[in-house]
């Protein structure tokens, strides 16, 4: 019963959206002058610059890169497995996120509590902190720590290891998920919820028939900020994990090792291939999202 209360409510939104459409389809709007022209055109030189500028850095790397550099990141083993390891602790960095995201954006969203704004403001912390606070945090906090150092002797060893590549990218890209989740159950009509709750549904039912599935679109591109960020960090592995070729290496910092070596057309090769692989990665995403929006 309560699967199908949520059905009906998206079918009855969707007739409401249809039915807004037709009925502006069917006013007349007043006629575009020259001053709206403008105002458009203005609107689109700024898009081009944007979009442009972009694209020449990006033309300008691949007309640096010869032929030499890119058979270099196409067989070396190293960087292949350099590819690997950013893939799957991106996407391990994702899962753990929106585990944790989901409830924490719903008690953000519908509770309020002692020390609610202190907790919203950490939560926002790390969007604004440089990434290399995260690492050194990191470090400091297992190396130096009591706390720290009895986790690592039970045997969760982060320091240098394959672990404490997806910690970080937990640490510096959960809050854009947690972010984007509590937006969205913001969105939510809490009213929604009141009706599957008089109808005999459960807190726990309500959440998963009609505020989740209502949230999901948002969820979603909150996934997607946080998968972009957690592929693309530097700064916090190099203090936190190092780059260990074979173990620890990931595309940006195969990036820096190159370059810090003098092999700049093979550096910017693996940048292009990091470039490439993100834009068909959120491409992707944002096709099997569907509506997916985000709102900071």
């Amino acid at each position: 019963m309560f699967s199908n209360l949520s059905a009906v409510m998206q079918r009855k939104h969707r007739k409401r959206r249809n039915e807004f459409m037709s009925s502006n389809n069917n006013k007349t709007f007043p006629v575009r002058g020259i001053r709206s022209r403008m105002f458009t055109v203005t609107i689109f030189v700024f898009l081009a610059i944007f979009v442009v500028g972009a694209a020449l850095l990006i033309v300008a790397d691949a007309l640096y890169v010869d032929a030499d550099a890119v058979h270099t990141v196409l067989t070396d083993s190293n960087i292949r497995h350099a590819l690997w390891m950013s893939v799957w602790t991106s996407c391990t960095t994702v899962t753990i996120s929106l585990v944790f995201a989901v409830p924490i954006g719903y008690a953000l969203s519908r509770y309020r509590f002692f020390g609610h704004a202190l907790v919203d403001t950490i939560v926002d912390l790390p969007i604004v902190f440089p990434p290399l606070v995260a690492g050194l945090t990191l470090l400091v906090f297992f190396s130096q720590t009591h706390i720290g150092r009895w986790i690592q002797d039970m045997g969760l060893e982060f320091v240098f290891q394959p672990k404490g590549i997806v910690l970080c990218q937990f640490v510096v890209s959960a809050s854009f998920a947690i972010r984007s989740a509590k937006s969205t159950f913001d969105d939510v009509d809490r009213r929604l919820e009141n009706v599957a709750l008089t109808l005999g549904c459960t807190h726990w039912g309500s959440f998963f028939y009609v505020s989740l599935p209502l949230a999901l679109h948002g969820i979603i591109a909150g996934g997607i900020l946080t998968w972009a960020r957690a592929f693309g960090i530097f700064g916090p592995l190099m203090i936190f994990v190092g780059s260990f070729r074979g173990r620890t290496e990931v595309l940006p910092t195969t990036i820096y090792l190159e370059q810090s070596i003098g092999h700049l057309e093979v550096a910017l090769a693996v940048a292009l291939l990091l470039i490439s692989v993100a834009g068909l990665a959120l491409v992707s995403i944002r096709l099997l999202g569907g509506r997916a929006m985000l709102k900071l």
